[in-house]
């Protein structure tokens, strides 16, 4: 098979590797379509330890969709044709494998291969190319849930506003989530007119921070509530998809009473927060890191609602081959959006 290697900075290459042996309880699966993540971007462009912990000279990729092609003799759950998801945290038995189960690759092993476990079935009524955006997806979904106020079994309180920050596929899901979830407005911000376009003809108003005030543009679009410096505008959920530094600043100062944030980005450096503000401000900060089963479920039934023509965002296609071009291609914020591989030839 064909196989994507992470070299070091800037190189990748494509490999031929032997097809991987099926033991009694494994599934192998053909990928159809891989999605690049920022994190491979990241890895790519800034060297090994920058994104995910990619293995020089090891496969990457954990953004896709495939189909079965084979099972072990102890295999019920799963049959030859299938279309799956695999499910990044336990595709390969391995949670530090997440961000590196072979998804630049033609085929992955799924050992001890269990259903809604390591591998999900995919709806029909999703594309392949957008069942690649699944990964992605239960990430924004996730965060957008963590942003959300619990009212019973599955249920969230519905009417409030949510701005999210990042115009990438993350961020897109997240407001996608929160309008699915029952948020009322939503609005997205970042300093790229070219995915910020994406995000209008989906139907979200946006904000590019750049070159428009913020707060003027909140307050008109959002109205206004009370916070301890005064009138701001009615967010109740501020969601960061970017890590940029300013964005929290800006919700300990701008949040109205009550309101919450949720970090999804990945920032890892140590911040000061004025504690004694949050508390009389009544202030929420909140992580969101990952995803879990039941955002695969709620991706799948946002995807096949039809509601969202979510395969606006992918703005660009590749063949394996050129996989190298294709990542540089991803990291053009401002000139492509979401950035598939078509794998299967």
């Amino acid at each position: 098979m064909k196989a994507g290697i992470y070299l070091e900075k800037e190189q990748v290459e494509i490999r031929e590797l032997p097809l991987p042996e099926v033991g009694d309880n494994d599934v192998l699966v053909q990928n159809l379509y891989s999605s690049i993540c920022g994190t491979d971007v990241a890895v790519f462009t800034h060297g090994p330890n920058t994104g995910h912990k990619v293995t020089v000279g090891g496969e990457f990729g954990h953004e896709t969709v495939s189909r079965v092609v084979k099972v072990g003799k102890n295999v019920t759950d799963f049959s030859v044709g299938e279309r799956v998801y695999p499910y990044p945290r336990y595709a390969k038995g391995d949670t530090k494998r997440a961000g590196t189960i072979g998804g630049f690759s033609e085929y992955i092993l799924i050992p001890n291969a269990k259903r809604n476990h390591s591998l999900y079935a995919v709806d029909d009524c999703i594309s392949d190319k957008l069942a690649s955006l699944i990964e992605p997806f239960t990430v924004g979904c996730r965060a957008a849930r963590r942003g959300m106020i619990p009212c019973g079994k599955e249920q969230y309180v519905a009417g409030q506003n949510a701005v999210v920050f990042g115009c990438g596929t993350i961020g897109i899901a997240a407001a996608v989530a929160f309008k699915h979830f029952g948020m009322e407005k939503v609005m997205i911000c970042d300093r790229s007119d070219f995915r910020l376009s994406l995000a209008e003809q989906l139907g979200f108003a946006v904000c590019n921070t750049a070159s428009e005030n913020f707060e003027t543009s909140a307050v008109s679009y959002f109205g206004t509530a009370p916070s301890l410096n005064g009138t701001v505008a009615s967010i109740d959920c501020w969601l960061d998809a970017t890590g940029a530094e300013s964005i929290l600043d800006d919700f300990l100062r701008f949040g109205k009473i009550e309101s919450r944030f949720v970090s999804v980005a990945v920032n890892n450096m140590p911040r000061t927060i004025d504690l004694l503000h949050m508390t009389y401000a009544q202030q929420s900060i909140i992580g969101s890191g990952g995803y879990m089963p039941e955002d695969v479920r709620d991706v799948q039934e946002i995807m096949a609602s039809g509601k969202w023509e979510l395969e606006r965002i992918i703005t660009h296609e590749f063949p394996l081959n050129e996989l190298e071009q294709a990542i540089r291609t991803a990291s053009d914020v401002d000139h492509a959006g979401n950035v598939v591989v078509e794998m299967k030839g």
